[in-house]
């Protein structure tokens, strides 16, 4: 299993990556006509239809373009995350994983032709110029993306650094398109951020899964530890507007708080390649030539200690997973609003020329067999986001997105007895504060967190309050 991880690069990003099986195209191919005749007649179709528009078009048309937009069409008919990666696409995708590339900092996907905003990445331009999730992007500067591909688009918005793109953004609630002009940068990812926030409480944000997240986070709860210089009390995990990356980097993660062994997700497709189960064990998470298990060193602690992990509506995929396991074994009390839902396992399938297919291919379940695609994390204690009635009703889900995936309902009972099973915990949330100003939320020089985070605060005052392992009956 572990020669087999390594070799295929697991990906769950909302919305950009996701990989889960390499394969060989051909040998999918060959699969694939084993088992059913091919369709000639919607061949001949094809074939007509592409010298139709080499004779007849306006203008000529190379036919490397025919063949690449008929490629682009037919994954793009499926649902919003299969999509054909060209030579540059596809080496933005490795590099983008290892954390560092030139663009905006913004997580999107497709929606009904345009360019939609899944999350944007921490301390990027796109943050910092207060892009929000659900943000429908119309232009690229003068150009409308309407037409466009998510390659195409993503393309665009990438580019050197301190050159600028104007985006046009029609924001649901707004009257009218806001007009924002960002200066592209160095997009250098710190996937993870911690500190601990007072004397035995400590903090740990992850932004996005990336290459090294797991071993980043085991050097910051170690040092954490130690400086605590006492039993840590409690330990908040924010997920919050993380939209996923490595698949890898989420079992990390989960197996950095539970036992060693414990099932953190499995998924389940049509082929064999894609029925997977992915435990707290170093063959699971560990990548490329690491041999070191950079957990070992972690104190006994940190599978114990009272935990809350955050979660809202820009928590998608990898985060997912995550929090879905630390549910599903009682490890930690989720709070917060509904995630987005984003439970499909996408296969990056390499083409021999530089290129590849990015295909849908499982649905992934968390250990006690709850399906996230469509549905989400529902937190065990909700969270008023602060949004009017109207703004939350339009808020961006996997759901929402057209031609998604639903859940096939082959685990619609179980979770429906999950959530029955589920204990209600003995604590009612502070209101949260009214007509706050914005700026009081914005992090303090060389803090990362605001004191005033009404999220953080109602976990940390959980935390004080009760230890998280014994719930009410």
């Amino acid at each position: 299993m572990r020669n087999k991880l390594h070799q295929i690069g697991l990906l769950v990003t909302g919305a950009l990556i996701g990989v889960a099986v390499s394969l060989n195209f051909s040998a999918v191919a060959q699969k694939a006509t084993a088992t059913a005749p091919l369709p000639i007649e919607e061949l001949r179709a094809f074939t007509e239809v592409f010298g139709r528009v080499k004779s007849d078009y306006v203008e000529p048309v190379d036919d490397k373009k025919l063949i690449t937009e008929a490629i682009n069409g037919m994954l793009t008919g499926l649902d919003p995350h299969s999509s054909y990666l060209d030579q540059e696409a596809f080496r933005e995708l490795q590099v983008g994983t290892q954390g560092e590339f030139g663009g905006l900092g913004i997580e999107v996907g497709m929606e009904d032709g345009f360019v939609k905003v899944v999350a944007p990445i921490d301390d990027t331009p796109a943050a910092r110029a207060g892009i929000k999730p659900g943000d429908l992007i119309v232009k690229l500067d003068e150009i409308s993306v309407k037409g466009m591909t998510l390659s195409e688009a993503v393309k665009r918005m990438r580019g050197k650094p301190n050159t600028q793109i104007t985006l046009t953004i029609v924001r649901k609630g707004e009257a009218k398109p806001i007009v924002v002009t960002l200066t592209r940068s160095i997009i250098k990812i710190q996937s993870v951020k911690s500190r601990l926030l007072e004397p035995g409480y400590a903090y740990f944000r992850v932004s996005q899964f990336q290459e090294h997240t797991g071993e980043t986070l085991a050097r910051a709860i170690e040092r954490h530890f130690k400086e605590n210089q006492a039993p840590m009390k409690g330990i908040v995990l924010d997920l919050r507007n993380d939209p996923g990356g490595l698949l890898n980097g989420a079992v990390a993660v989960s197996a950095a708080f539970l036992p060693a062994g414990s099932l953190v997700v499995y998924t389940d497709g049509r082929t064999e390649d894609s029925k997977m189960k992915l435990n707290a064990n170093p063959e699971h998470y560990l990548r490329g030539r690491l041999k070191e298990d950079y957990l070992r060193r972690l104190p006994p602690d940190a599978k114990t200690v009272p935990m809350v992990v955050l979660v809202n509506g820009g928590s998608a995929s990898a985060s997912e997973i995550v929090a879905g396991a630390l549910q599903d074994h009682k490890r930690a009390v989720i709070m917060g609003q509904q995630t987005f839902g984003k439970g499909s396992v996408q296969t990056i399938l390499p083409l021999g020329n530089s290129t590849a297919i990015k295909l849908t291919t499982a649905r992934y379940y968390t250990p006690n067999g709850r399906s996230i695609q469509a549905r989400g994390i529902m937190p065990d204690i909700p969270l008023d986001d602060g949004a009017s009635e109207r703004a939350a009703s339009l808020k961006l889900r996997e759901s929402d997105l057209t031609k998604h995936l639903t859940d096939n309902g082959k685990e619609e009972e179980k979770a429906k007895a999950t959530a029955a099973a589920a204990k209600q915990f003995n604590f009612t949330p502070a209101p949260r504060p009214k007509d706050i100003d914005e700026k009081l939320l914005k992090p303090e020089p060389g803090e990362i967190v605001s004191k005033h985070d009404y999220e953080l605060n109602q976990a940390i005052a959980f935390l004080k309050g009760r230890d998280t392992t014994r719930v009410a009956n």
